[in-house]
């Protein structure tokens, strides 16, 4: 039987991106949402050779949100982890505690089969070269700022803060990172954030943006005033009951990833080429200090990044 572009997917994710070995044990944790993407990983899994369990639950409400502890202790269980679910699984305590004994862990939030397919069709070797070389320039920066055709002007501090090249291949012990991937991100340091930041590419748990763009007013690192129609009720509603710290910048990242598109799954949008993305909410998994059960991405089109005194990025172009 000849294989789907679905299946031929989920075997370069196992197989490729997490360079999994014969003798090592898979689990596959879905929802009831994405089922379909799971039981492929699960299924293309067996059929290579692995250990594998399937574990499906219920769709947690928002990203960030913990898993069951059931599912939480079952990922300490495993060498590889892969996680197509639609909230993400990322930024947990869950997801964190695995990593830190060795597990090595994909995350798929909100992942599709149009998205599968078309995001891990990309040339993975080309991805990982770019994040790593941003990853470098980031890591000696000491201060950034971000304008946009749209009106965007944002600044913050970086020094001392480490970025992750979020590349695509999960081989060693510890690796976790999204699939499909191609990003580079680090965490603002937290209380520096000042200036305007128009999202007008997409709204983690929102979509695309189409009538208004939402436009935050950042003060001391915190996102204190949303503007912008309907989704800046809805964004401002979340975030209220979430309380203060969800507000927080906790996320500046550039995408590496020439296949993928805007499409309004967000685990594509911020991996665009050409885009940034700034994210409110927990920031533990990559280097800071703020723990909240909320992590959303806003996604800026056609950016300009100055980092210091050099500009690495002209109107979504990367000058790398």
């Amino acid at each position: 039987m000849s294989l789907t572009k679905l299946d031929k997917a989920s075997r370069i994710a196992i197989r490729d991106c997490m360079g999994a070995k014969r003798n090592e044990k898979i689990l596959v944790v879905a929802d009831s949402v994405t089922k379909n993407i799971g039981y492929s990983l699960y299924k293309n899994a067996l059929k290579l050779g692995h250990n594998t369990l399937y574990v499906e639950m219920k769709p947690l409400n928002v990203s960030g949100e913990e898993p069951p502890k059931e599912v939480a202790k079952l990922m300490q269980d495993f060498d590889i982890v892969l996680c197509p679910t639609l909230k993400s699984l990322t930024h947990t305590k869950a997801r964190r505690d695995a990593s830190a004994i060795g597990v090595r862990v994909a995350t798929f939030p909100g992942i599709t089969e149009s998205v599968m397919i078309r995001g891990m069709s990309a040339d993975y070797k080309k991805i990982s070269s770019l994040s790593i070389k941003l990853k470098k320039i980031l890591d000696k920066g000491s201060f950034v700022r971000i304008v946009s055709p749209a009106g965007t002007d944002l600044s913050f501090s970086i020094k001392g803060r480490n970025a992750i090249a979020s590349k695509g291949l999960f081989h060693q012990k510890s690796d976790s990172g999204n699939l499909p991937t191609g990003e580079t991100f680090l965490a603002p340091i937290e209380g520096t954030t000042n200036g305007v930041l128009i999202v007008d590419g997409s709204m983690g748990g929102f979509g695309l943006i189409k009538n208004a763009d939402l436009k935050i007013i950042v003060k001391k690192g915190y996102a204190v005033k949303i503007s912008g129609g309907s989704l800046a009720a809805k964004l401002n509603k979340l975030l209220n009951k979430v309380g203060r710290k969800s507000r927080n910048i906790a996320e500046f990242g550039i995408g590496t990833n020439d296949k993928a598109k805007l499409s309004g799954i967000l685990l594509e949008d911020e991996k665009v080429l050409g885009t940034i993305h700034i994210a409110l909410g927990n920031n533990l998994s990559m280097g800071g200090n703020v723990d909240v059960p909320l992590h959303l991405d806003g996604v800026v089109k056609r950016p300009t990044v100055i980092v210091d005194s050099q500009t690495i990025m002209q109107d979504g172009r990367l000058f790398i």
